[in-house]
């Protein structure tokens, strides 16, 4: 059997996928680790973030262990640079 989760995309991410938001099918008992393994077979360009992605089901951020459910949104949360260089 298979369940379907939905998936945000944020900054980087969002740029690699193309898209803020998608639904993809994932066999059921899939981690939150097999589910952005499937999105990396999907999007190559998102190997760059999986040291450092945070990721996260239904708003609270997750271990990769974690097993997902029907409708479960899990977000890809790269890290985010940038800020001001205000000088001296």
């Amino acid at each position: 059997m298979s369940m379907n989760i939905h998936v945000k995309c944020f900054a980087g991410c969002k740029d690699v996928v193309g898209r803020s938001e998608q639904t993809i099918n994932v066999p059921e008992d899939t981690t939150v680790g097999g589910a952005f393994d499937q999105l990396e077979n999907l999007y190559p360009g998102l190997e760059r973030f999986r040291s450092s992605l945070m990721l996260a089901v239904n708003t609270e951020y997750a271990n990769r262990d974690v097993v997902l459910k029907e409708g479960d949104v899990l977000a890809c949360i790269p890290p985010v640079s940038g800020g001001m260089d205000v000088g001296d």
